[in-house]
Parts: C-alpha cells; sequence; structure tokens
C-alpha cells in the first residue's frame, strides 16, 4: 500500500532523504541509467514538493560531480564512456557566445539526454557556477513532470498519472525531435 511505505520512508527521516539523493548522484553520474523513473519514485515517495527538491538536489551533486572529474581528466575520461564521433558531432558546445543559452534551452526541454550532456558540458568552457545555475534551474519542468505522476500513483489517483505520463511522453518526443533539430542546425551554423 502506499500509505505503508511512504509512512515507512518517513520514519527513517534524514538519513532516507540522504540515500535518495544519493541513488540520483548515482544515476546521474552512470549517465545511461534513466531518471524518470527515479524522479516518479520521488513523487510517490515524498510528493511532489519534497520530491522535486530532492531529485534537484541530487541533480545539481550529480552534475557537479560529473563536470569537475570531466574538466580534472580531460577528453579521454568522456572517450571511455562515449565514442568519439558522438563528441564530434556536438560541435555547437564550442560557440562560447551562445553557450549558456543553448544548454539551457537543451535542458530545459523534456525528454532531452541531459546526464549523458553533463559530460559533454564539461568538455566546454562553461564556469562552473553557470553550470550548476542551468542544471539546477532548467531541470525543473522535468522533474516536476515525472514527480507530479508518481504522487499521483501514491495517492490511488491513477487516471491522472496516466494521463500526466502521456503527456509527458508527447513533450518528451517534441522535446527530442527539437534537440535533433537545434544540434543539427547549431553544427551546420558551426560548421
Amino acid at each position: 500500500k502506499p500509505e505503508l511505505f511512504r509512512a515507512w520512508v518517513g520514519e527513517k527521516g534524514f538519513i532516507g532523504r540522504l540515500a535518495f539523493i544519493g541513488i540520483i548522484v548515482f544515476q546521474i553520474v552512470i549517465a545511461i541509467v534513466p531518471g524518470e523513473p527515479f524522479e516518479i519514485a520521488a513523487g510517490y515517495t515524498f510528493g511532489v514538493i519534497e520530491g522535486t527538491v530532492l531529485c534537484i538536489i541530487g541533480q545539481v551533486i550529480g552534475s557537479a560531480l560529473v563536470f569537475l572529474f570531466v574538466r580534472y581528466c580531460g577528453r579521454h575520461a568522456v572517450e571511455l564512456f562515449f565514442p568519439r564521433e558522438k563528441i564530434e558531432s556536438l560541435k555547437f558546445l564550442k560557440n562560447t557566445k551562445r553557450l549558456n543559452i543553448l544548454v539551457f534551452i537543451l535542458f530545459f526541454i523534456p525528454g532531452t539526454p541531459k546526464d549523458i550532456m553533463c559530460y559533454f558540458v564539461g568538455l566546454t568552457k562553461m564556469k562552473l557556477a553557470d553550470w550548476l545555475m542551468i542544471t539546477a534551474i532548467a531541470r525543473i519542468p522535468s522533474v516536476i513532470t515525472s514527480t507530479v505522476g508518481g504522487d499521483a500513483l501514491g495517492v490511488g489517483k491513477f487516471g491522472f498519472a496516466v494521463i500526466v505520463f502521456v503527456f509527458t511522453g508527447m513533450i518528451s518526443v517534441c522535446g527530442i525531435l527539437v534537440y535533433r533539430y537545434i544540434c543539427k542546425r547549431q553544427n551546420r551554423n558551426d560548421a
């Protein structure tokens, strides 16, 4: 029962929340692990507001760790996880004039591969403070849609949860198409 699970998590207090943040950090660092199920679990377990806050905290910490890892180890570290062709395909990230706004837009759109992009942003000239601000703010819409759906599941509003997930899925498909368009357009312009 959802109420019993929420009560059990509530009993764990700060340690339970800290453990959940750690799971989100792990999910960001291991970029191939999808984040949405954890965001849905956050809404289910902690509700919309607390679940969103916990997800954002974990995402900021994880994004900072990936960014600093890449800055310290360089391109070779990224090539351990991603093929050189994939790195080369994101030429627009070298555009320092529009870098912050482009990364913000790509992170704001649900459905874009945010966790994978964390590795690529570390290769740019973006400042850590700018990166932390972007990752904290731009991820909010995507996280909220997941936590709202998870919370609806947790309180037994299954019809509403389905509507939220279908709507989010449609936005995500549009987001992926916009992401591909932006990447192609910027790479064409920067070539």
